[in-house]
């Protein structure tokens, strides 16, 4: 008896590229002077929606298709700004260097609201107790590696921009950490 496929899965706003480039450039001085950091690539900073789990592959269709609604029916998604104040996450015990991100018109919130709804609904999503909070990962803590708690950041670029889709992700978890195949795209309005 076979077991069968499953994939780890999880939603997220793409970031447009000028926004991906300003903060690699922003974090490059951060890399070399902390050598506990490790990069996200480029191509995987994103803002996580939902993160769904593991889920049997025959299912990717079914989220799929609910994520391209959301992004058919909620229209653009601007005002969007990164904080910048970096942000340590979890703050006790920092495992990822973020940037929290304003919804200046509350269609992110919006968006996630109804997207994390539809899934819901349909046994995909489980909802999280905690408030969600939108960010961006830039670095994360290498394994066995502690951040000194006194270091100054300097302050992230101040960057406003739109959303530019809502992909479905699959991660892919590898020993220099995980990758993200991009399964489904739904361009924003």
């Amino acid at each position: 008896m076979s077991a069968t496929a499953r994939a780890r899965l999880f939603v997220a706003l793409e970031l447009p590229e000028p926004v991906r480039a300003a903060l690699v450039a922003w974090r490059a001085p951060l890399l070399r002077e902390l050598g506990a950091l490790r990069a996200v690539a480029p191509a995987a900073l994103h803002v996580t929606l939902c993160f769904i789990g593991w889920r049997e592959e025959a299912s990717i269709a079914s989220i799929a298709a609910i994520v391209e609604r959301c992004a058919e029916t909620c229209g653009e998604v601007s005002g969007l700004s990164l904080d910048e104040e970096p942000l340590w996450l979890p703050p006790r015990r920092a495992r990822a260097l973020t940037l929290g991100l304003a919804d200046g018109d509350g269609r992110l919130g919006a968006l996630r609201a109804e997207l994390a709804g539809r899934l819901a609904r349909d046994g995909w999503h489980e909802p999280e107790t905690r408030p969600y909070l939108p960010h961006v990962t830039v670095a994360r803590v290498r394994a066995g590696k502690v951040v000194p708690r006194r270091v100054t950041l300097p302050p992230a670029p101040a960057l406003a921009f739109e959303g530019a889709a809502v992909v479905l992700y699959r991660s892919r978890l590898e020993r220099a950490g995980a990758r993200y195949e991009p399964l489904f795209v739904g361009r924003l309005a």
